[in-house]
C-alpha cells in the first residue's frame, strides 16, 4: 500500500483562546487532486500555514514520513498564497527576478543562481507562456498575467506538491479556466494539488477529493462519494449540492 505523503491526525489550531481547527486528521497522497472549501473562518488557510509550519499547533503532521518540525525538504513544496500583491510598488523586480527567487532556498550558500538554474527559470516561463515578460516589471502586468509569475515561482524548484490558497480570486471567468486547465496539466505530470476555494461549482470538474471544512470536516473523500451521501443534501440542500456535484451525475 502506497505511504501518504501528508498525514495529519488530532490536529486543532487555537488564536487567542479560540478553536480555528479541531481534531482534523486526514491522508494526501502523490495523486491526489485536493479542493478545500467551507465557509470564511472556517480554517482552510489556517491549514495550510500550519502544514507550513507557520502556526503553532497540537496533534501530529507528517510530511513524507517527517515530522513536520524535522522536515527539511521545503522545494518538494510549492505555495501559491492568496495576495497577488505580494512586493512594494518601490520593489523593482522583474518577472524573471521574482521567479527566480523560487530557487533560492534550494542552493546552497552563496545562493547564487548557476547556468542550470537560471535555465530552468527560463523553462518555467516559456511553459506557462510568460517567457516573453522576463524582462517586465511584475507591477505592469495584468492579474491573470501576475498570477502566471507566482505560479512560476511556486513551480520553479519542480516540487511535488502545490498549495494554492484561492488563486482564481481577481481572475475573470475566461482566466480562470485557464488556469485551472494549467494547474490540472501539471497534476497530470505527477504534480498533488491542494486548491482551496470559493469555486464549488467548478471544482469538481477538476479536483477528485473534497475537504469541506468548517473548524471541522464536514466531509473528506472523493467527489463520487460525497455527491452520492445523504448527508451532502442536508448540509448543502438539493440545489446547491447540483451545483457542485453535476459534474459526476
Amino acid at each position: 500500500m502506497k505511504n501518504p505523503i501528508i498525514s495529519i491526525r488530532n490536529l486543532s489550531v487555537d488564536f487567542n483562546s479560540i478553536k480555528v481547527l479541531d481534531d482534523i486528521s486526514l491522508d494526501i497522497y502523490q495523486d491526489d487532486f485536493i479542493g478545500i472549501a467551507g465557509p470564511n473562518g472556517a480554517g482552510k488557510s489556517t491549514l495550510i500555514k500550519t502544514l507550513l509550519n507557520l502556526n503553532n499547533y497540537t496533534g501530529e503532521i507528517n510530511l513524507w514520513d517527517k515530522p513536520l518540525n524535522k522536515f527539511k525538504n521545503w522545494n518538494y513544496i510549492g505555495y501559491l498564497p492568496q495576495s497577488l500583491n505580494q512586493y512594494s510598488h518601490q520593489f523593482p523586480a522583474t518577472v524573471k527576478e521574482i521567479v527566480a527567487l523560487g530557487l533560492i532556498s534550494s542552493l546552497k550558500f552563496p545562493r547564487i543562481l548557476d547556468k542550470q538554474s537560471l535555465q530552468r527559470v527560463n523553462d518555467i516561463l516559456t511553459e506557462l507562456e510568460i517567457i516573453d515578460l522576463a524582462k517586465t516589471s511584475i507591477h505592469d502586468l495584468s492579474g491573470g498575467q501576475r498570477q502566471r509569475v507566482w505560479l512560476a515561482k511556486a513551480l520553479v524548484s519542480e516540487p511535488k506538491v502545490l498549495i494554492l490558497d484561492e488563486p482564481t480570486n481577481a481572475l475573470d471567468p475566461e482566466i480562470r479556466q485557464v488556469f485551472y486547465q494549467q494547474i490540472t496539466k501539471l497534476h497530470k505530470q505527477g504534480v498533488a494539488i491542494i486548491l482551496i476555494t470559493h469555486d464549488t461549482s467548478d471544482i469538481g470538474t477538476y479536483a477528485k477529493k473534497l475537504l469541506l471544512l468548517d473548524t471541522k470536516v464536514i466531509f473528506w473523500g472523493k467527489f463520487s462519494e460525497i455527491c452520492n451521501s445523504d448527508k451532502m443534501s442536508s448540509y448543502f440542500g438539493e440545489e446547491a449540492k447540483h451545483l457542485i456535484c453535476h459534474q459526476h451525475e
